[in-house]
C-alpha cells in the first residue's frame, strides 16, 4: 500500500507497544510520517521508529502523557514544528485498572477515565484546528468491544471505551464542516499486554467467544485503520467492530 498516504503527518498515541505500534508501523508503510507518542517506554517508542527510518520511512518519538494538557499542548506543537500538521489522529493510548465496581477505589475509577477518554480530549482539542486548516484529515478513535457490551471487572475502562464511541459521533459531525472525518474500531479481545497477564485457560476461553475462534493480531487491527485513513472516503461518525464474530451484546 506504498504511497496511499505519502505527504501526510500522522500522530498514534500509545504507538510504542501493540496496536499502536502496528498502526505506526502500518501508516509509514503508505507512506505517512508518524509521530509515536509514549507515556514511559522510551526504548519501545525508539524501537518503533527504528524501525519504520530503517525501512525508508520518516518518524520520530514523542514522550507524552495524554491526560496531562500543557504537555498535549508542548508536545505537539513540537510534532508540527517536526514533521508538519498533523493530518491523521489515532487515539490509542489506554491504561486499565481491572476491579469490580465494589471494589474499584476512586483512584483508578480517575485514571482509567483520565486517560482512555479525558486524554482523547486533550489530544484530538489540541489537533482540530491544526488538521482543520490544514484541509482535513482523518481521525480514528479506538475503543473496544467493552464499551459495547462491557465486561465484569472493567467498569471504568468500559465506560470510557463507551465514551469513545459518543464522542466519535459528535465529532463527526462537528467536523465534517472542516472535513474531518471521524471513526472508531471496536476491537474484540487482541493479543497483547493487555491481556498477557491472563492464565492459558481464560485466553482459551476468551478464543471460544469469537466465532474465529482465536485472539486477533494488533496487524488485523492496524490495517483497519489505514483502509479507513486512505480509501474509506465516505464514512465517518461510524463504528467498525473488529472482534472475530464475538457479538454477544
Amino acid at each position: 500500500m506504498a504511497g496511499l498516504l505519502d505527504g501526510k503527518v500522522a500522530l498514534v498515541t500509545g504507538g510504542s507497544r501493540g496496536i499502536g505500534r502496528a498502526t505506526a508501523i502500518e501508516l509509514a508503510a503508505s507512506g505517512a510520517s508518524v509521530a509515536v507518542n509514549y507515556n514511559a517506554n522510551e526504548e519501545a517508542a525508539n524501537s518503533v521508529v527504528s524501525e519504520i527510518t530503517g525501512a525508508g520511512g520518516k518518524a520520530g518519538a514523542y514522550q507524552f502523557n495524554i491526560a496531562d494538557r500543557a504537555a498535549v499542548d508542548s508536545q505537539i506543537d513540537q510534532i508540527v514544528s517536526d514533521l508538519g500538521p498533523v493530518q491523521i489522529l489515532v487515539n490509542n493510548a489506554g491504561a486499565t485498572a481491572d476491579r469490580t465496581l465494589r471494589n474499584m477505589s476512586d483512584e483508578q475509577w480517575d485514571s482509567v477515565i483520565e486517560v482512555n477518554l479525558t486524554g482523547t480530549f486533550n489530544v484530538t482539542k489540541k489537533v482540530w484546528n491544526i488538521m482543520g486548516e490544514a484541509g482535513g484529515g482523518h481521525i480514528v478513535n479506538i475503543s473496544s468491544i467493552v464499551g459495547e457490551a462491557g465486561r465484569l471487572g472493567l467498569i471504568n475502562y468500559s465506560t470510557a471505551k463507551a465514551g469513545l464511541l459518543g464522542f466519535t459521533k459528535t465529532a463527526a459531525r462537528e467536523g465534517a464542516r472542516t472535513n474531518i472525518q471521524v471513526n472508531a474500531i471496536a476491537p474484540g479481545f487482541i493479543d497483547t499486554d493487555m491481556i498477557s497477564g491472563l492464565t492459558p485457560e481464560m485466553k482459551e476461553n476468551l478464543k471460544k467467544e469469537a466465532v474465529l475462534g482465536r485472539l486477533g493480531e494488533v496487524e488485523e487491527i492496524a490495517k483497519v485503520v489505514r483502509f479507513i485513513v486512505s480509501e474509506a472516503s465516505y464514512m465517518t461518525g461510524a463504528t467498525i467492530d473488529v472482534n472475530g464474530g464475538m457479538y454477544y451484546r
